[in-house]
């Protein structure tokens, strides 16, 4: 507590979030006027954000090494959008509680330009270097808007631009983002150096898009304060991982989203009804009498009772609902801004639905739903217990019906 107390004393705005929750635990006075309005998302995602890494807690091994690590945030400044650069760094080394403190760098860094030794045999090695890297290089002059001032021949190969094309663009030309990659360029442009590389979109000549990561380092050159930029192409890297980490996401079964990214789904959920106090409720849903039906028909008709189930859910609910896989023959929706009355009426649609469902091959099929909706103060884990208790009501009193929390 007095370090928070020291901490909001500061004019430098400073955050505390957890990484592998996403959350901000503490944001002092300075923080909370550059942040008015606008959730760690909207701080690191906004219209003038970049970052080397999707989440967070990906730079904990970095930061653990005590490595440089930089984000641009979208912040308001005077009631005008802005970029700006923030330092992480690992406030508590303990594994279970590791907290990132975040530090907004309100002005200016030193810089540190490099500048080749000599000036015509500098410029000659400079060339020399520049030009047989196999990585696309761009040279940017940020004081005349982020034009393009060189491209070694992997760039002209990469962007599918000759260098005398090249040498009319801007940034903007090439960065998917347009003219508000303008403001981060020249927030880019007060760094020193040696931090990791950032993410951006960048299209080429025949307009379509890659995803690129891009490290911007200070170059004077012939008296010009330049940016050196080397960029590399993850198009590939981002869509493996967004593949893998999808499939480590989805039942095997029916492809809906498992238990593991449901409970992700109700935290995020649960911190958005924190924040807005919009209701939320949960169904949860069971196959009457599976067991049965696998011993009597086989485990591969049952696996296609869970399939049919599956693309019922999921053809019925509302955009915003989201169906998952609970385990078993057990299946729950998450049903945002959604209170009681609302969720009941769609449960019990959903069951009418299924209990009218014919398949020649298949036995009739039922189903039991329990109804949950989150009360102010309730832990998600609570609201969970409340909608299977529900569930278990509804077969005990028949099954092939709905029962409330």
């Amino acid at each position: 507590m007095n370090a928070h107390i020291a901490l909001n004393m500061l004019s430098t705005p400073v955050w505390i979030v957890l990484p592998t929750r996403m959350e901000v635990i503490f944001a002092n006075a300075a923080a909370k006027e550059l942040s008015s309005g606008i959730d760690l998302a909207g701080l690191r995602h906004g219209s003038q954000s970049a970052h080397a890494e999707e989440h967070l807690a990906a730079y904990l091994p970095a930061l653990r090494a005590r490595e440089q690590v930089i984000e641009i945030w979208t912040v308001k400044r005077d009631g005008q959008t802005t970029p700006m650069s923030c330092r992480l760094s690992l406030l508590k080394p303990d594994l279970n509680t590791e907290e990132i403190l975040v530090e907004g760098v309100l002005s200016s860094l030193p810089q540190t330009a490099v500048q080749p030794h000599g000036d015509q045999g500098g410029h000659g090695f400079y060339e020399t270097l520049f030009h047989a890297i196999s990585a696309p290089m761009l040279l940017i002059d940020p004081a005349n808007d982020g034009q393009i001032v060189d491209a070694n021949l992997a760039a002209t190969q990469f962007y599918g631009y000759s260098r005398e094309a090249f040498c009319r663009k801007y940034t903007w030309d090439i960065n998917a983002a347009g003219r508000e990659i303008v403001p981060i360029m020249h927030e880019v442009a007060k760094l020193p150096g040696g931090h990791k590389p950032l993410n951006f979109v960048h299209r080429l000549a025949d307009g379509s898009l890659r995803d690129v990561q891009t490290y911007a380092g200070p170059l004077e050159l012939e008296g010009r304060r330049l940016m050196l930029c080397i960029i590399h192409d993850v198009t590939e890297q981002k869509r493996l991982k967004s593949e893998l980490e999808n499939a480590a996401s989805r039942d095997h079964l029916t492809g809906l989203w498992n238990r593991r990214h449901f409970l992700h789904l109700l935290e995020n959920t649960h911190r958005q009804k924190r924040r807005n106090d919009l209701n939320y409720c949960l169904m949860l849903m069971d196959a009457d009498y599976f067991k049965a039906i696998n011993d009597q028909y086989g485990h591969d008709t049952g696996d296609e009772v869970l399939t049919l189930l599956a693309k019922t859910f999921e053809a019925r609910v509302r955009e915003t609902d989201t169906v998952c896989r609970w385990g078993g023959e057990e299946f729950i929706v998450l049903l945002p801004q959604t209170n009681l009355g609302n969720a009941a009426s769609l449960a019990e649609y959903l069951r009418s639905a299924i209990e009218k469902t014919r398949v020649a091959h298949l036995p009739p099929i039922t189903i039991s739903i329990g109804v949950a909706q989150h009360q102010s103060g309730e832990t998600a884990e609570n609201l969970l217990k409340r909608a299977d208790a529900a569930l278990y009501r509804a077969k005990n009193l028949g099954r092939n019906r709905v029962a409330l929390a």
